[in-house]
């Protein structure tokens, strides 16, 4: 009598070998990550932020600040002006030649001081650099946009070249306006700046 045999039973598949060489990387997801949140105006594609125009640094002086400081600045100069008006008054009474030559060297005397005043006290270190006396009385200063100090050669550019020969040179031309201008430019100007501080890039700032 024959022994009955186990049904066959089906021989597994073998596992699949993974496949060699460099492998291509996952497809990427389709659009932005889902984070519950609206869709900025425009797409993805466009910037969410952009940053706004403008002045970003420490406030800027109004032009009444301004104004107050020049003013200052003017009385503090017309102060010699008249020890040398009494001197020569004085000397006039004994001798009318000594009187012109002492004018003419009081004169000299006040242009070399009236030029220096601006440029030597602004090129001062630290908190005082770019200020005259004048912003010194109100809280006010200049700044360069670069962020470097004010040295005497770019406070005479400034001072002496740009605010007295370009724009006394054009008065000279047209009288006051092109000075009326620069003064009163700051109103309108969106950064308080004066025409003489668009020409040599500085702001004057609260101190």
């Amino acid at each position: 009598m024959e022994t009955p045999q186990p049904p066959d039973r089906p021989t597994p598949d073998p596992l699949p070998m993974p496949p060699r060489g460099p492998q291509a990387p996952p497809a990427a997801p389709e659009g932005p990550p889902s984070y519950g949140g609206p869709v900025p105006p425009g797409g993805w594609e466009q910037p969410i932020a952009q940053a706004s125009a403008g002045w970003h640094g420490r406030p800027l002086a109004s032009w009444g600040s301004r104004v107050a400081a020049a003013l200052i600045d003017w009385v503090i100069l017309l102060v010699p002006v008249g020890l040398l008006t009494i001197i020569v008054i004085g000397i006039a009474a004994g001798s009318d030649t000594g009187a012109v030559v002492t004018g003419l060297l009081g004169f000299l005397a006040y242009l070399v001081v009236a030029f220096l005043y601006a440029p030597l006290l602004m090129a001062r270190d630290g908190a005082r650099n770019g200020q005259t006396w004048g912003k010194q009385a109100v809280g006010i200063r200049v700044i360069r946009n670069t962020g470097e100090p004010i040295g005497f050669g770019f406070a005479a550019l400034r001072e002496i070249v740009v605010k007295g020969f370009l724009v006394g040179i054009a008065s000279s031309i047209i009288p006051l306006i092109p000075w009326l201008l620069d003064v009163c430019w700051p109103l309108w100007d969106d950064e308080n700046r004066a025409l003489h501080d668009i020409v040599v890039s500085t702001h004057v700032i609260e101190a």
